[in-house]
């Protein structure tokens, strides 16, 4: 995902994000935005349609040229009778933004800009279950409650080996995940494999609109309070400031916060929750184009400043769950534990076109407190621990292991 820093519609300004994940190659621009602010020339015109209008103040490119292109296309495509000018429209538009040679500045139709907010928002269209690949084979690890897939039977451990009777071997996770997801009200059909039965079965579950919340908390037997965090979507910060709540009331031996896989969101999000831990001073720093700086502080809240804090980060962890890890670093509020996290360096801008697309462009690039540039290089861990295939089929967790003996040696430690 990105750093989301704002969203701007056609008119009005709103909020910025971060992404780390690149959930679509695609890019390009609804529309021409022209700058008004270059070297006026009177005297250089661009053609930008077939009507012959102009635009004043920029290098003389003919415009028609794109239509010159487009109606070659349509007259000599050999399908051309399967040509959709839709596609072809969006598709240049995609082409326009893939020109910045920058992956994480896209153009999205408005169906793919749908599917964006919705994964924002922490909704989509499917079965409710989580899944994940062990031995090879796409597995279920839950379902979610009260969602579609445990209201039809399936259960943690099953074996997905068909979707809709098109076999999953071969397929990545992401792939399944796909073929899963639909609109709500259509059926899928699951074949599985469950232990202790001998022969597969098939579960036919009826999709429909799914919420996941972001933040997940367990408070453990031993007394470590853990914190998981799968993005910083628009939940996050009401349902982490819940957690606080929560951590305040039981006092824990320490705290886990857990962004293995967390591809990032909203900016505003990680500053607050670093602020839980940072009482004062930047969070992160903005670098923009021509030089200038901007700096976010730390709100002032530091309400866990003082709880011993382990933050778990991996390969899938990026933008705001690197601003997040790196705030607290720099600060000396928590050791990290787990693998080099993915570095995603950029912050990003959306802006709402008029016909529901969006345009997500790249604005700055962030530095950690200490002025760490993490981009395409990560932030390495304090203690690095690999898990394994072998560790992941056995349902072991090396890494959260690590940081509950960090959290609970302090403990030991402190009453001798």
């Amino acid at each position: 995902m990105d750093i989301i820093k704002e969203k701007i519609k056609p008119i009005k300004r709103s909020r910025i994000w971060l992404t780390v994940f690149v959930l679509m190659a695609v890019s390009f621009a609804a529309g021409l935005n022209l700058s008004t602010n270059r070297q006026k020339n009177v005297n250089q015109q661009i053609a930008y349609s077939p009507e012959s209008q102009f635009i004043q103040n920029e290098p003389s490119f003919n415009f028609n040229l794109y239509w010159e292109v487009w109606n070659r296309l349509k007259s000599d495509y050999v399908d051309k009778n399967m040509i959709e000018d839709e596609e072809m429209f969006y598709g240049s538009l995609r082409g326009l933004a893939s020109s910045m040679n920058d992956p994480y500045t896209i153009f999205m139709d408005p169906t793919e800009a749908k599917e964006f907010a919705d994964d924002l928002s922490g909704t989509f269209e499917g079965i409710g279950a989580e899944v994940g690949m062990r031995n090879d084979i796409v597995t279920v690890i839950a379902p979610l409650s009260g969602m579609p897939a445990e209201k039809a039977g399936l259960r943690s451990g099953d074996k997905v080996y068909a979707i809709d009777n098109v076999s999953t071997l071969g397929l990545s996770i992401d792939q399944a995940v796909k073929k899963i997801r639909g609109p709500k009200d259509t059926p899928v059909k699951l074949t599985v494999i469950r232990e202790g039965e001998d022969r597969p079965m098939d579960i036919t579950i009826i999709r429909g609109l799914i919420v996941v919340k972001s933040v997940k908390t367990n408070f453990r037997e031993d007394g470590v309070f853990v914190i998981t965090v799968s993005n910083f979507n628009d939940d996050t910060i009401d349902l982490f400031n819940q957690a606080i709540k929560e951590i305040l009331t039981k006092n824990p031996k320490g705290i886990v916060l857990d962004l293995r896989n967390n591809p990032g969101g909203y900016l505003d999000t990680a500053i607050s929750m670093a602020s839980a831990w940072v009482k004062e001073g930047p969070v992160v720093v903005e670098q923009f184009g021509e030089g200038r700086r901007q700096e976010y502080f730390a709100d002032g809240n530091n309400s866990l400043g003082e709880f011993k804090t382990v933050i778990l980060i991996n390969g899938g962890s990026a933008s705001a769950s690197e601003i997040v890890a790196g705030a607290l670093r720099d600060y000396h509020k928590a050791s990290l534990v787990g693998e080099q996290s993915y570095g995603k360096g950029s912050v990003q801008s959306l802006r709402d076109l008029s016909d529901g697309s969006t345009l997500k462009v790249t604005v700055a690039k962030w530095l950690t407190p200490a002025g760490d540039f993490i981009d395409e290089k990560g932030i390495t861990p304090e203690y690095e621990v690999k898990l394994t295939k072998e560790d992941v089929d056995s349902e072991k967790d090396p890494q959260m292991d690590k940081a509950l003996e960090l959290i609970l040696k302090q403990e030991i430690n402190n009453k001798k």
